[in-house]
């Protein structure tokens, strides 16, 4: 959490980052969690299908697989797994420790905001050796504002059209990647303030980026 006694300077922001298709692909570990998970209780999963609609959270996508009154259980069930088959197989994506090592070089504080089970997020960064100052997990789209006000984000980076509206809400700037399930144009139509192709792209970004004053 961002401390009063040591405030990030105006040219030192706060920058927030989702983890799923935009610090990690992390498609080929949950394929191989849904398809242990399908083995497991005999109910089918189109793996292929699910990875192509990353971002919301986990129980709406086996909603489409399990009945409702068991989607809390299974949700749990695949947590669980989550790790013995989802941690090494999932690679970050390109520039993503440099994105956040650039905003922490600044002086400023890379705090990464999920839907992801926050333990399971911490596993992936750990396991990559990604040190965000702060991974808040566990939240979607306009929730995900809870936590970038709380941390004084003025910068939200992701790659889905939820995070756009997560920045939105806490009144921050959407910065899009496409590198998710939308492209460039589809990023900006949703309102995204700067898109990038990737995170390559975005030292060069931060390194121009001014705050906007502060209102009065």
């Amino acid at each position: 959490m961002a401390s009063s006694e040591n405030p990030v300077p105006a040219s030192a922001p706060t920058v927030g980052f989702d983890l799923d298709m935009t610090l990690i692909d992390s498609r080929p570990g949950i394929h191989a969690t849904y398809t242990a998970l399908a083995e497991r209780t005999g109910t089918y999963i189109d793996a292929d299908l699910a990875v192509t609609r990353l971002g919301p959270p986990l129980a709406e996508e086996l909603a489409n697989w399990f009945p409702a009154e068991r989607v809390t259980e299974v949700a749990e069930q695949y947590r669980a797994m989550y790790p013995e088959f989802a941690i090494t197989a999932t690679p970050a994506l390109p520039g993503a420790a440099e994105a956040i090592k650039s905003v922490q070089a600044a002086g400023g504080r890379a705090i990464v905001v999920t839907a992801k089970y926050e333990p399971n997020a911490e596993l992936h960064l750990a396991h990559l050796g990604i040190e965000p100052d702060a991974i808040i997990g566990d939240l979607w789209a306009e929730r995900k504002a809870e936590a970038l006000r709380e941390h004084a984000a003025s910068v939200y980076v992701g790659d889905h059209l939820g995070d756009i509206r997560g920045a939105r809400a806490a009144g921050a700037l959407s910065v899009a990647v496409a590198t998710g399930p939308y492209d460039a144009d589809a990023l900006r139509a949703a309102g995204a303030d700067v898109v990038l192709a990737d995170l390559t792209r975005f030292p060069e970004w931060l390194a121009s980026y001014r705050p906007a004053p502060a209102r009065a």
